[in-house]
């Protein structure tokens, strides 16, 4: 639901700035969703205090002049709050990671890469295809043998993919 206010992730005029710090700080809103808007918020205003002020746009000048936005409310209140995915499901189809000849192996579809921060999807495309124990594990995400993933890990992994450039035609995950 956060992306509904911030369609690209990071709000990209100060109507989606208002919009995601409306969200944030509204305590009707599913706890989740509340602590990824902080973290997007939190995060822009930390990368445009390191851009020179020419390089920061309309958004990024109000997010850090406007006192409104000074302070941003902070959802996050319990150690467990920064375990965002606590003990995903992997589905057992998924699980076999080498072809039987007894059934048809599942694939999950790649996260959609319009959604950059959908981080759910996300989550539990890490666990099924880099979890710990393949030979592919995904390297900068925090996961133990539990399948619980550190959410601030998974956050910077996202934002690394979002920010990074992609090669014409290619895909990067």
């Amino acid at each position: 639901m956060v992306y509904k206010f911030a369609c690209r992730g990071f709000p990209c005029n100060p109507y989606e700035l208002e919009r995601l710090y409306k969200y944030c700080a509204n305590p009707h809103v599913p706890h989740r969703d509340r602590i990824t808007a902080f973290m997007l918020l939190i995060e822009m205003r930390s990368f445009a205090q390191h851009l020179d002020t020419s390089l920061q746009d309309r958004t990024m000048r109000l997010l850090l002049d406007d006192p409104a936005y000074w302070d941003i409310p902070n959802p996050i209140t319990r150690p467990e709050d920064m375990a965002f995915v606590e003990r995903l499901h992997i589905p057992a189809r998924y699980l076999r990671t080498k072809d039987d000849g007894t059934t048809a192996l599942r694939v999950m579809r790649a996260p959609d890469p319009k959604k950059p921060f959908d981080l759910e999807q996300l989550a539990q495309y890490a666990l099924i295809y880099g979890r710990p124990g393949l030979e592919n594990t995904w390297q900068g995400i925090a996961v133990d043998f539990a399948y619980r993933m550190h959410w601030r890990t998974l956050f910077g992994f996202a934002l690394c993919r979002a920010l990074c450039a992609n090669s014409a035609g290619k895909t990067t995950l």
